[in-house]
């Protein structure tokens, strides 16, 4: 009982704020609109792949019971030539190792376009 209290409560001030940050923002906006340059989300360059794991094996074919060349860490930058199914063709630019990794743990980012 005493939880639910103070998530009331919470939703009560956040609602007596949102007045005072809508105030304060809608006077600082028509700045902020006219310094942005306008271009459109779709014509800039895609995101860069990257590893989204502590580090994923390089493999020598596009399966998971193929030889291991090398490992890709997370901060390693690498380039992706071609894909086959979930599957990248890439080579490390830190090591020159090339081989195919898993697009379960490495893929591109995405962008958010608010146009």
């Amino acid at each position: 009982m005493r939880s639910t209290r103070i998530a009331i409560s919470a939703a009560m001030l956040g609602t007596l704020a949102l007045p005072v940050l809508c105030a304060t923002t809608a006077s600082a906006a028509p700045a902020a609109v006219s310094a942005a340059p306008a271009s459109s989300c779709s014509s800039l360059p895609p995101l860069p792949y990257k590893v989204h794991a502590s580090a994923v094996t390089i493999r020598s074919k596009a399966t998971t019971k193929s030889t291991a060349l090398g490992v890709l860490y997370k901060s390693h930058r690498f380039t992706v030539h071609k894909k086959s199914g979930n599957w990248l063709y890439i080579t490390d630019r830190s090591t020159g190792v090339k081989g195919w990794v898993s697009g379960t743990y490495v893929y591109r980012d995405t962008r958010m376009c608010l146009d």
